[in-house]
């Protein structure tokens, strides 16, 4: 069961009109659920555990996603049930005590409860606990479809970029005007980053600062960190990122830094690989794109 079936998951989600594809523009495997012309996203998760979990939980959304939309509008709501706050927090618990529930919340649809975990996920559960969905909901509304996960975190997002100081990011600038700005989660030893950092000369062109924040995906205290609290603590910033992101050495430095603050802040924001982008409206772009890509999202 530790295997990923994804032939079989393709198969039953397009029996159903769900397309189901493997992200390759990032660094971690990322699963790309498409229902009803919009987009929801699941990291393939590294415990076995939680792989199991989540392979069952996206077959159960594949062949009961369809009803999605008829439940009408979904509108999350803070008052939640005291017995089924208690129920849930008891369950994942008993289960999993490692897990931090950090909120619960009503999600619109009787008897379903949104659960946000501490650095990790959200999940849908039910009342008392025993079964939950580990995807996206979505909403429609007068906007649209939208996705319930995304529409929440996008104005936390952006609260907490404006936390962020300058000096704690590694910042590429425009020569001239700067027009627009993105926030990328960046790993050093990534592919996709690294392919990403190649476009940021083209960024600069078109007026779009980039400002980097660590992201070291294996976590801290691993050797992609140290490589990371070296550039952070460089005596030239950008020079030792440009020498790492290509695939070269820099001298080992140690200081008071960020990365360990950014790491968890990338929980928060519900980074699942790398590179994230992030907009200064709090929208997340996944994966890697290019600057031709990029702009329009950012200066439109």
């Amino acid at each position: 069961m530790s295997s990923w079936n994804g032939d079989a998951l393709r198969h039953s989600a397009i029996l159903h009109g769900i397309s189901v594809r493997v992200d390759e523009t990032s660094c971690d495997k990322i699963v790309h659920i498409e229902m009803f012309g919009v987009s929801g996203i699941w990291r393939r998760y590294l415990n076995n555990h939680m792989k199991v979990i989540l392979r069952r939980a996206l077959l159960v959304l594949a062949v009961g996603g369809a009803l999605l939309p008829l439940s009408g509008q979904v509108t999350a709501s803070v008052v939640v049930d005291k017995a089924a706050d208690t129920a849930i927090r008891a369950s994942f618990k008993a289960t999993r005590p490692d897990i931090v529930i950090s909120q619960i919340e009503a999600s619109g649809i009787a008897g379903l409860y949104i659960v946000t975990m501490e650095n990790g996920p959200t999940v849908y559960s039910s009342a008392d606990g025993r079964y939950f969905i580990a995807g996206d909901m979505f909403e429609i509304s007068a906007a649209g479809i939208e996705s319930v996960a995304e529409k929440k975190l996008k104005p936390v997002r952006k609260e907490l970029l404006t936390q962020i100081k300058r000096e704690d990011m590694i910042i590429f600038s425009p020569k001239g005007e700067t027009k627009g700005a993105i926030y990328v989660f960046t790993d050093v030893d990534c592919g996709y980053c690294r392919k990403l950092h190649q476009e940021v000369p083209q960024l600069n062109a078109m007026g779009i600062e980039v400002r980097y924040l660590g992201y070291p995906r294996a976590g801290l205290g691993t050797p992609t960190y140290d490589k990371m609290v070296s550039a952070w603590c460089a005596d030239d910033r950008k020079a030792a990122i440009d020498s790492l992101k290509a695939g070269a050495p820099v001298d080992p430095k140690k200081c008071t830094n960020p990365i360990a603050a950014e790491y968890q802040l990338g929980a928060q924001m519900g980074v699942t690989g790398t590179p994230a982008i992030v907009l200064e409206d709090g929208s997340m772009i996944p994966g890697y794109k290019t600057a031709a890509q990029l702009g329009p999202m950012v200066l439109n």
